[in-house]
């Protein structure tokens, strides 16, 4: 590759600047293109973190597009995966006049099946008038799209229950069987990703296929010479989930309706698959039940100290063992009960699996939803397993984010992938901190496990929100703070209209969809928005619409959730210290993902104020406010509302 024509790409009246609108250079982002130039020539491991508004999506793009060969981008979400490539890689190859042809594949779960949609409206089986009106709409998108892909089904909402019978997964899947195999929309997806040059996946359908060794990325990789990683931060969760095992509840209660439907179409004389069919679903929800009502995570050692967890899942197993004893007497009579009988064997092994006990290298434990139950085998160290997926054929690797280092040091992210060869680089954002945000830490707050403490937190608030009237968001570290916090807001806005006569709109986190949500929010222009984790991260509302974000803690990750008390207990017991290797890190980068949230451009202005006085009074808290982006820092509740007073701030 030509560095020069990298260098070029982003020159002031070079090809970006001529295609590109308000086109600006920023030394930031050329230095970081040339980087990335020159790990993808020299087939090199590069961790990259640029800070909010360096452009590097551009930053890799050029490069990538410039160096030829077949490349895999990896992003974490698919709505940015829907930007890439809708948006942002039509740009630059335009830009650049780059004769390189494109891809987007995703997991089977977003393609219409043609098999499964012609079953759910055979059967009939819809709760609603909407969601017969849903499935009326599904069956027109079929007719006229190419890609099968639901997100471009406009008309049909992403969360309706009709996508789940009418999309397939890797456990129902008839694959070269399946009577509609030509047409399948999968296959396409992924014979034009083998054709194509450039390939934009996401973060779980990459370490889902490499793991489970399916047609796409298993084929993909060997031919591939650049991987990059988009939203690199959330890599070491994901490849946690996919290097472990999991089996739930609701792949059993799929199993038995899939089973009974193929069995009333091929083998309707076997009476005993339908008679043992009501038993297996029963069996699955009582090990739900057996669990409580009540959602959480939970050790193996609490859910088989429950009274009916293991009488429960003990049934359940003997359960799938007689169904699948009648499945292979059945099997032969179509490809569908074969599928379901080899289902059947490999959950029965599963939960099998999970009943023995977990070595020192891993943890057992099980995550309790609303109506199933999650059980998992999990690591507690990934570097290993992760650098020998990297292993084999020699190719570039590119990790970048905005949230990657601790103070400008990668150690932690690099400990927890293996990276310890990588090169790194860290380019912070061209915005104007100092004149555009303020960092506000008030005085007098509580304990974080303070009665109350939340009470305390809106209350401190309160004149800021006052002063900024409205586009604030709230982040809470917990769904019960969340919801306190929208309680004591509420009639705040209430408050708030009887004496101004301005009403601030309140939204509140699963009310309706998360891009709902954003879209009203940045509609209202004033409003409040109060959220959990999902917001922490991935959301860009630009401008007046928000210019205060509240965190009411450190986001420190619950000290008894299953997986990180493990893996504290193991790394304490090999003499390291898990709170500054493993706790604080991670709370670092969650923090800076919340304040990543406030200063989108160079014409925003905004307040991030952290409520937790661990902030000010731990040792720690240094290491905290000294790796986000360089705003004024205030204690004074006084500078703050000067701050949105005046269209500049003051001195002090």
């Amino acid at each position: 590759m030509n560095l020069d024509c990298v260098d070029t790409a982003f020159a002031p009246d070079g090809p970006l600047a001529k295609a590109i609108p308000g086109f600006r250079v920023r030394s930031q982002q050329v230095e970081m293109a040339m980087r990335i130039a020159e790990a993808i020539r020299g087939q090199k491991v590069f961790i990259a973190e640029a800070g909010t508004g360096t452009g590097k999506t551009f930053a890799y793009l050029v490069p990538a597009l410039a160096a030829g060969g077949k490349v895999i981008i990896s992003t974490g979400t698919k709505t940015l995966q829907d930007q890439l490539f809708n948006k942002d890689l039509p740009l630059v190859r335009h830009a650049l006049k780059a004769p390189v042809q494109v891809a987007l594949l995703k997991g089977r779960a977003n393609y219409l099946c043609h098999y499964y949609l012609r079953r759910t409206v055979q059967e009939g089986r819809l709760h609603s008038r909407e969601e017969v009106s849903h499935l009326a709409k599904i069956q027109r998108f079929c007719q006229i799209t190419r890609t099968g892909d639901k997100s471009e089904c406009g008309d049909v909402p992403e969360n309706s229950p009709v996508w789940n019978g009418v999309t397939s997964t890797r456990d129902n899947c008839l694959g070269q069987e399946c009577p509609d195999y030509k047409d399948c929309f999968v296959m396409a997806a992924r014979r034009q990703a083998m054709e194509a040059d450039v390939v934009v996946v996401n973060h779980h359908l990459f370490f889902a296929d490499v793991m489970l060794r399916e047609a796409s990325m298993a084929e993909l990789l060997p031919a591939c010479n650049t991987v990059i990683f988009d939203e690199a931060h959330q890599l070491p969760e994901v490849a946690t989930l996919f290097f472990g095992q999991s089996v739930s509840t609701a792949q059993v209660v799929e199993l038995a309706r899939d089973a009974r439907v193929e069995g009333l179409a091929a083998a309707r004389d076997c009476l005993d698959l339908q008679n043992v069919l009501p038993a297996l679903e029963k069996a699955a929800k009582d090990l739900r039940l057996a669990v409580g009502i009540d959602a959480g995570r939970f050790a193996a050692r609490q859910l088989e100290e429950k009274p009916d967890f293991n009488p429960a899942l003990a049934t359940l197993v003997q359960c799938l063992a007689q169904t699948a004893a009648i499945l292979e007497t059945q099997a032969q009579r179509s490809e569908a009960l074969e599928k379901c009988w080899q289902r059947s064997l490999e959950l029965q092994q599963r939960f099998a699996a999970w009943q023995a006990e977990s070595g020192a290298e891993t943890v057992r434990w099980g995550e309790a939803f609303t109506q199933t139950l999650q059980l998992n085998v999990t690591p507690l160290a990934i570097a290993d397993i992760f650098q020998k997926q990297m292993g084999g054929h020699p190719r570039a690797w590119i990790f970048t984010s905005a949230t990657l280092a601790v103070q400008g040091r990668f150690h932690h992210y690099q400990a927890e992938l293996g990276l310890w060869e990588a090169e790194t680089g860290c380019w912070e954002s061209p915005f104007d901190y100092g004149r555009q945000a303020i960092l506000y830490a008030p005085q007098a707050m509580p304990e974080p496990n303070s009665y109350a403490y939340t009470d305390a937190v809106v209350e401190a608030a309160l004149p800021v929100l006052a002063a900024c009237a409205g586009g604030a968001f709230f982040l809470c570290t917990s769904l019960k703070a969340m919801r306190r916090t929208h309680e004591l807001l509420a009639q705040f806005v209430e408050d708030h209209a009887r004496q101004t006569g301005v009403r601030l709109p309140l939204f509140l986190q699963g009310e309706s969809g998360k891009n709902e949500l954003l879209e009203r929010f940045r509609a209202a222009g004033n409003g409040i928005l109060v959220g959990s984790q999902s917001f922490w991260e991935g959301v860009d509302v630009r401008g007046q619409a928000l210019s205060l974000v509240v965190i009411d803690k450190l986001p420190f990750a619950p000290p008894d959730d299953p997986v990180l008390a493990a893996r504290i207990e193991a790394m304490n017991r090999a003499g390291r210290n898990a709170f500054v290797e493993y706790q604080l890190p991670r709370a670092v980068i969650n923090v800076k993902q919340g304040a990543g949230r406030l200063i989108r451009t160079e014409a925003d202005r905004g307040v991030l104020m952290i409520c937790d006085p661990r902030l000010i009074t731990k040792p720690y808290g240094k290491r905290v406010w000294r790796s986000l982006p360089p705003m004024r820092r205030t204690r004074e509740l006084a500078v703050v509302l000067d701050f949105f007073r005046h269209p500049t701030p003051c001195t002090n």
